[in-house]
């Protein structure tokens, strides 16, 4: 049975970051490559954990180690983009990123063979079946297991402004969804997902954790895939509301934000600020209108008096925590745009090319 234990919670700010990404063909189209990079070869120098699956053999996960100083993040994740992209180079892959890619098919992909996506498969059936998903997750470390689910409680309204500046998934199975990231709501469709309820403390996380695995609703606690979540094996807060995405400009700025938020609620949870909550509800009213509109939602205000767009919400996190790069990733055109403008201008075949990740 694996669960972790307060003592995981450690260390406060550092950072990992996961990555999912689709292995592609010559002309950008899926293809089942996971058997050969994650158990083909040794993997490469640069990231000794190598790479794993993910629940189709067409997908792929790379993540960060443990990146100990914020500012050294791009770099961390230059390396294991290039390494991913060169390691898949050299069995005639290549590597591309989107929420869904356009041109995956779940009744025509192959599902990875690994035991543990085989029992979810029998457990979970149609969804799974289908769930052909790639996503970004940050791991951000706080040092002590209250206070991490005191802010996990409190980035439930940040999950959807993250997911509406990350939105880059408009197609499924090769039509347009008319949605900005259809990927969450296809993936949402799993059991434990979306916008989790608050919790009282840590004890009351853990107790819900154990009860879970204890009557074989989750074979451990890796099931639980809530938009965020306290991590109770690495000890950190981890959101894993955004699409993937091509640009690792935008990675980083969602990363950005979501460590300085972590950090200034940790500074809050020191002064015993205890803001207002906005009932599940109407978080989940946030999250379908970031689904449906990406960077034209608005959104239910914290306070739960009034709206606020995603613009004013960016401007003002940003003044307020001293960052930038969520402004920049708003100002620009988003992964949804670009795909339909790609599609309208130049056809299919040069929105898939566009997806694939440079060498």
């Amino acid at each position: 049975m694996e669960l972790g234990s307060r003592d995981a919670f450690a260390r406060m700010g550092t950072l990992g970051i996961e990555e999912e990404f689709y292995i592609v063909d010559a002309d950008g189209r899926p293809t089942s490559g996971t058997d050969d990079l994650v158990y083909g070869r040794d993997p490469p120098a640069a990231v000794p954990e190598g790479f794993d699956h993910e629940l189709f053999k067409c997908t792929i996960e790379a993540q960060t180690e443990l990146i100990e100083d914020p500012s050294n993040a791009a770099d961390a994740l230059s390396t294991v983009r290039e390494a991913l992209v060169d390691h898949a180079a050299a069995d005639g892959y290549r590597i591309a990123a989107a929420g869904l890619h356009p041109a995956a098919k779940w009744r025509e992909l192959d599902h990875a063979e690994k035991p543990r996506y085989r029992a979810q498969l029998d457990r979970i059936q149609y969804p799974q079946h289908r769930n052909t998903t790639a996503g970004l997750h940050v791991h951000v470390g706080v040092d002590d297991a209250d206070k991490a689910v005191w802010i996990a409680n409190r980035l439930r309204w940040h999950c959807p402004v993250m997911l509406a500046l990350s939105a880059n998934s408009p197609f499924w199975n090769g039509f347009d969804t008319g949605l900005a990231s259809a990927r969450a709501k296809i993936f949402e469709n799993l059991p434990n997902t979306g916008v989790p309820s608050a919790f009282d403390d840590f004890d009351a996380f853990n107790a819900f954790e154990r009860r879970m695995v204890e009557t074989d609703s989750i074979s451990d606690r890796g099931e639980l895939w809530f938009d965020v979540r306290p991590h109770t094996g690495h000890g950190t807060v981890e959101v894993r509301a955004p699409d993937a995405q091509r640009d690792p400009a935008v990675t980083l700025a969602l990363v950005e934000y979501v460590h300085a938020l972590v950090v200034d609620y940790a500074e809050r949870y020191a002064d015993g600020e205890s803001p207002p909550t906005l009932r599940r509800e109407l978080l989940d009213e946030n999250k379908w209108r970031a689904i449906r509109h990406g960077h034209d939602a608005s959104f239910i205000a914290r306070d739960g008096e009034g709206t606020v767009s995603l613009g004013e919400v960016v401007a003002d996190e940003c003044d307020r925590l001293g960052i930038d790069g969520i402004r920049d990733v708003y100002d620009a055109e988003s992964g949804t745009q670009r795909q339909r403008r790609l599609r309208e201008e130049d056809g299919f075949d040069a929105l898939c090319a566009d997806l694939v990740l440079s060498p």
